[in-house]
């Protein structure tokens, strides 16, 4: 799958292909689902998993915001494979923390990462993923040199604006039928950058209620 990637021009550095071969997304899919294949794949709860190329592609945007002692957001972390991602770039004195509104999910994601590399970083608490709006960040780790969305948003979340440290940068996708993924740069001075990197197709990032169909 790395190979593949590489071959694309996906994976264009060496630290990507290392975390993207160390972490297997064989952990990450559901059972009896081919797990290499670059395509998005249902987990339930009208959530995805992401391609592997979208994963690769948000890893490489974010590399230099996610060095040892960095630390991570993952809004709508889903299946903890991102997460988990993050985790080992930034290592065990930095910080990974995934957010995802379905708790069911929540649950499955951390016996996911159980299996994973990052096991260790879960448990010393380095790496944590909590049952939360991903809309509204989370502030208790904040502020975040690099912040990951995987969903699509009608416009950006201020509270994510907010919680992206001076000198970070946050991935997101924005749109309704139509969506880029954006990427934010918080300049030292607080200023924000924005440019749009590619057209992508997310589900949206929105309520619980209105995920499951509840409302």
């Amino acid at each position: 799958m790395v190979e593949n990637l590489q071959s694309y021009g996906v994976v264009r550095s060496k630290k990507v292909s290392e975390v993207m071969e160390s972490v297997d997304r064989a952990f990450f899919v559901p059972d009896g689902v081919p797990p290499y294949v670059d395509t998005p794949l249902p987990i339930g709860y009208n959530a995805t998993i992401s391609a592997p190329h979208m994963h690769a592609t948000c890893l490489q945007l974010l590399e230099k915001h996610l060095q040892p002692g960095m630390r991570a957001l993952d809004v709508g972390s889903g299946t903890g494979y991102l997460t988990a991602c993050f985790a080992l770039m930034v290592g065990p004195e930095g910080r990974a923390v995934g957010v995802e509104h379905i708790p069911e999910l929540v649950a499955s994601s951390i016996k996911n990462i159980e299996k994973s590399a990052a096991a260790p970083l879960l448990k010393k608490g380095s790496l944590s993923v909590h049952v939360g709006d991903g809309r509204q960040g989370w502030a208790e780790c904040a502020p975040y040199d690099a912040i990951h969305v995987g969903a699509a948003a009608a416009e950006i979340p201020p509270a994510l604006i907010d919680q992206l440290k001076p000198g970070g940068r946050m991935v997101i996708p924005v749109g309704n039928i139509f969506q880029d993924l954006k990427v934010v740069d918080k300049d030292t001075d607080g200023s924000i950058n924005i440019h749009d990197e590619t057209s992508v197709r997310y589900v949206p990032l929105t309520s619980r209620e209105a995920q499951l169909g509840d409302n």
